[in-house]
Parts: structure tokens; sequence; C-alpha cells
């Protein structure tokens, strides 16, 4: 999973992301680049275009979503056997999750690893990162950052491994 969430927790509001962080949208670049991304529609929606670099799976409830360019599912299973394939075809060693929040919290009983930028704002927003027992998962990285020229806050990238 990789997700950009607030101090309290909110990722996003009305289908939007809170702050810009160029500094969090490098690493993402880097971390999902060459992998499949699973979102849901939401998710895909905001960004609004397949990105480079990377085989899309978008699950959703909409039967006519079909953007071109992006493979869709409609339940958790099919989304994860496209994303599988995907990973199989590009060589990638992962399938990367990438939102919202419904696609989180599906999914986070799956996650061998977590790619979190927590950023140091308490924003009110309508969609949350679901929580998780940090005793399930050993950090294995934290970085601090101030927030620089283009970045509206400060930030710590954390990554955790799950135990077991």
């Amino acid at each position: 999973m990789i997700a950009a969430v607030a101090d309290n927790g909110v990722i996003g509001d009305g289908n939007r992301l809170l702050w810009h962080l160029r500094t969090d949208l490098q690493r993402f670049r880097g971390l999902t680049q060459g992998r499949p991304l699973l979102m849901g529609r939401k998710t895909y929606d905001s960004i609004g275009r397949p990105l480079p670099g990377r085989a899309i799976v978008v699950l959703t409830r909409d039967v006519a979503f079909a953007p071109e360019g992006v493979a869709v599912a409609h339940d958790l299973a099919d989304a994860l056997r496209r994303a599988e394939a995907a990973a199989e075809r590009l060589g990638a060693d992962t399938v990367m999750v990438a939102g919202g929040g419904e696609i989180y919290a599906l999914t986070l009983h799956l996650a061998a690893r977590l790619h979190l930028t927590r950023v140091h704002a308490a924003p009110d927003g309508d969609t949350v990162f679901p929580t998780f027992d940090p005793c399930d998962f050993r950090e294995t990285l934290r970085e601090e950052h101030l927030a620089g020229p283009h970045d509206d806050h400060a930030f710590t990238f954390i990554d955790y491994v799950r135990r077991g």
C-alpha cells in the first residue's frame, strides 16, 4: 500500500487531495514505476488518466466504467487477479494499492508492506486511511522532512513490513 495520510487519518475530501507535496509525488512515482496500481474509481477519476509506466487496475461497482488503457474489475478477487497478471507481465515484484479509502479498507489485511507519508496537518475531510495495529508491522524506514518551497506541510516517510 502507498498513501499520504494526515496526522488525523484524513486522506482526502470531495475526491481530492488536501495538500501538495512535490517530494511525496516524486517518492510515489519512484515506488510505483513499473508496477501495477490497484485503485478505486474515485481515485482514478481524481487522477484523470492512466499513469505512465504503470499498469492501472480500477475496482468499481460501475459496470459502465471503461476508460481506455485501464483494466477494470467489479470485485476484489478479479481486481487482484488482474493486478497480479499485470505484475507478471511487467516483471514486477509487487502490486501497489493506491487508494482510496474503501480500497485501502478492503485490502489492508493483505498488505505485506505499507509506504506511508504522514502529513503533519489535520485537515477536515471525508475520506480516511483505515486504522491498523502497528504491532502487526515492523517499521523499516522513517524520514522526517520539513515543508519546503514545493511542499505545503512538513511530513514523514514511514515504511512498514508486516510481521510474520
